[in-house]
């Protein structure tokens, strides 16, 4: 195996001290125009990379984010990562994307990583209900920021979307189409943003005098398509089966669209559906699907740059100090063929 170029080579091929090849690097404007020009041509023959981990070891800083997502098989959370990034980048730093898949073990698997490599900060959609990976994770002193999820208490950020607001949105257009029968397919009882678009649902369903028995629900284990097909089965095989169902996001909704359609069910003539985050593929599905829009992308740059300020804040010698927020977005509800059936 070829060894590691180091600077004490590029400095002996350049004929410089290794000081001078550290300002090279990291003050070029202090390095004379020869001189800098020769240590540069030795760099680029020897491809000469610098040892990013023990430049931070000496700054006691990190340039890594990490970001800890419920499902990266979700195109709502790529929009989040991709918003994330962006803030990251302009502030040159880079982002750790991982992704705990719903599963509260591995969501503690990969806090205990973040926090070995000390990144700069976290941002965390959680998975555990518990909050105790959330408590674990607070002794290490590492800043984070929740997404798609408001904080309880006063001692992090968060970046999420009004979700009760968003299921009543949903289901007030489905009432107004003239429904009086409806599904929830839920996904995981213990998130939070299930709870609260199921909140908001109902209320949307009392503001029209409907008692919660208008509203079935139908919990899955995870929030894919997969699940949504699943979901659709059991919505068939129901025998006073609903006329419209609200998803708690467009996978499932999709699912459920793909159910309808092997079975020989009309959309919506037959069942209206409605998802939720207004992902890529909500448009281009075989019937256009209604959805309940997030602005994730927007979502992930205001987590990172919160987090960004808080970081820079707790930075040595900075006199700054900072104000943990809760930031909460409004829904969009974006009308499409879907739900448009006349009853």
């Amino acid at each position: 195996m070829a060894q590691s170029v180091g600077i004490k080579d590029v400095a002996r091929v350049a004929g410089v001290s290794v000081g001078t090849v550290s300002n090279v690097i990291n003050r070029p404007d202090t390095v004379a125009t020869e001189t800098r020009a020769r240590v540069l041509s030795a760099i680029d023959r020897l491809g000469y990379v610098r040892s990013e981990s023990a430049r931070q070891l000496r700054a006691g800083r990190s340039r890594i984010m990490g970001l800890l997502v419920l499902d990266m098989g979700n195109p709502f959370f790529v929009d989040v990562a991709r918003g994330a990034e962006r803030a990251a980048r302009q502030a040159g730093l880079g982002v750790m994307v991982c992704n705990s898949a719903q599963d509260p073990g591995e969501e503690a698997e990969y806090l205990s990583l973040f926090a070995e490599q000390r990144v700069r900060g976290v941002l965390l959609t959680p998975a555990d209900a518990t909050g105790r990976n959330i408590e674990g994770f607070r002794r290490h002193n590492i800043p984070f920021v929740l997404v798609d999820r408001v904080a309880e208490g006063t001692t992090e950020c968060s970046v999420s979307v009004d979700d009760v607001a968003g299921g009543a949105l949903a289901v007030r257009h489905l009432v107004d189409a003239g429904h009086r029968s409806l599904a929830y397919v839920s996904g995981p009882p213990g998130l939070n943003q299930v709870r609260d678009r199921r909140t908001g649902a109902l209320e949307a369903l009392a503001e029209a005098g409907l008692g919660p028995d208008a509203l079935r629900e139908l919990p899955t284990e995870r929030l894919d398509v997969a699940a949504g097909r699943d979901a659709g089965a059991r919505l068939l095989g129901l025998a006073d089966r609903p006329t419209a169902v609200f998803c708690a996001n467009d996978l499932l909704a999709l699912g459920v669209l793909q159910a309808m359609y092997a079975a020989g069910v009309g959309v919506p003539d037959d069942l209206a559906i409605v998802g939720y985050d207004d992902i890529e593929f909500a448009a281009a599905a075989a019937v256009p699907l209604t959805s309940v829009r997030q602005p994730a992308v927007t979502m992930g740059a205001m987590a990172a740059d919160l987090l960004l300020e808080e970081t820079e804040a707790e930075g040595e010698g900075t006199g700054r100090t900072h104000e943990h927020r809760r930031v909460v977005l409004q829904p969009e509800l974006v009308v499409r063929r879907s739900s448009l059936s006349a009853r």
